[in-house]
């Protein structure tokens, strides 16, 4: 029987690719689990004990599905940001959020602007509807905002993706140099804005919420993945104003946030305890990866995330030392392209976790000499 023909022209042009490559696809190809986890920034830290008895209470209703508006959750991200309902989507994480916002605004051939080594899932999007990526390469291992602009109107793109603070490098701008980023694009460009680290950023660098709030070409998103440790429930939000957000509901999944993803953000979002703990677990871990990355002659970089990116001196000493910690069952990543992919990117976790990267480390360096 001849194979199935009426795919469209776009996707059978396309490669059959996946941003990342999960930890667990990786094990099952190796045959063995992972001493380590720390290449997906994660949460290792779990969620909050009050978000497992949240989820524990409403287990019982998971027959339900979820309420297709969010409105306990989006009422309560109303109240923590100051802003109406009309101005918030909840969905499925971020990557699903980042893949509406493409839909709603790619076409075939549309230029898309992004830097050279920024977050590959948002190029995925964009390759996978058909758009054009225009990139630019980072400046001091940061986006280049005024490289992102230059391009933008160079051109007439009407899409321009910032992750604020910064992944795969760690790195972030100021507050103000981003709203003033936000403020010089034109009308007709849409700025996708990727907040997933702000609850690590120092103070100054995320901008208030009401700064940019009235700007209906600007996008912020934000995750329950990261600090809060749901990133198994995926449940993301973005706000920018009503006219704009009003768009997400002719496209998006009406039932895609499933009723525990729900309730657990719900609950995360009150526990304000938790999250300041998380975030002293994280602040010491990294302090100790970098630690244990200049015992070893390697040279951290400056993070306002989750994660410590690590200088190795080049691209093929990077990947030898990744390869090796895989080969110890310590999973890490690294960034994709020069001149980032000198570095290899490993998160906070836990202190065991910590252990087994730090025994193992040495070991691979030696065996690279």
């Amino acid at each position: 029987m001849p194979p199935f023909s009426r795919f469209t022209a776009l996707t059978e042009q396309l490669p059959a690719s996946v941003p990342f490559v999960g930890p667990e696809v990786q094990e099952r190809q190796a045959g063995t689990p992972f001493m380590a986890r720390l290449g997906a920034n994660e949460s290792g830290f779990g969620p909050a004990p009050s978000v497992i008895a949240a989820i524990t209470e409403a287990s019982a209703t998971v027959w339900r599905y979820g309420d297709s508006e969010s409105f306990d959750l989006c009422s309560a991200l109303a109240r923590r940001l100051d802003l109406p309902c009309e101005q918030i989507i909840v969905g499925e994480g971020i990557d699903s959020l980042l893949g509406l916002t493409v839909r709603l605004v790619v076409e075939t051939g549309t230029p898309v602007v992004t830097s050279l080594g920024a977050y590959p899932t948002f190029n995925y999007h964009v390759t996978g509807y058909g758009g054009r990526l225009v990139t630019v390469p980072y400046r001091d291992d940061r986006e280049d905002l005024e490289a992102l602009r230059d391009a933008v109107l160079r051109e007439d793109a009407p899409l321009v993706y910032l992750a604020n603070p910064d992944n795969p490098m760690g790195s972030w701008h100021s507050a103000d140099a981003v709203t003033a980023f936000a403020r010089s694009l034109p009308d007709t460009t849409l700025l996708v804005l990727d907040e997933a680290y702000g609850e690590f950023a120092p103070d100054g660098v995320l901008p208030p919420v009401s700064d940019l709030a009235q700007l209906p070409n600007v996008l912020r998103y934000r995750t329950f993945s990261k600090a809060h440790g749901l990133a198994g429930l995926r449940v993301g939000y973005v706000f920018g104003t009503a006219e704009t957000v009003a768009r997400f509901h002719r496209v998006r999944n009406h039932f895609g946030v499933n009723r525990l993803g729900q309730v657990a953000a719900r609950a995360a979002l009150e526990d304000a305890h938790w999250l300041d703990h998380v975030r002293a677990q994280v602040a010491a871990a990294l302090q100790r990866l970098a630690q244990i990355a200049e015992q070893n002659d390697l040279q951290p970089l400056p993070s306002a995330t989750n994660f410590l990116a690590i200088d190795c001196g080049s691209a093929v000493r990077a990947r030898s030392i990744l390869e090796g910690l895989n080969a110890h069952r310590v999973f890490i990543r690294m960034p994709g392209v020069a001149p980032l992919d000198r570095c290899i990117r490993v998160s906070a976790g836990p202190a065991s976790e910590l252990d087994a990267f730090e025994k193992a480390l040495p070991t691979v360096l030696a065996g690279l000499t």
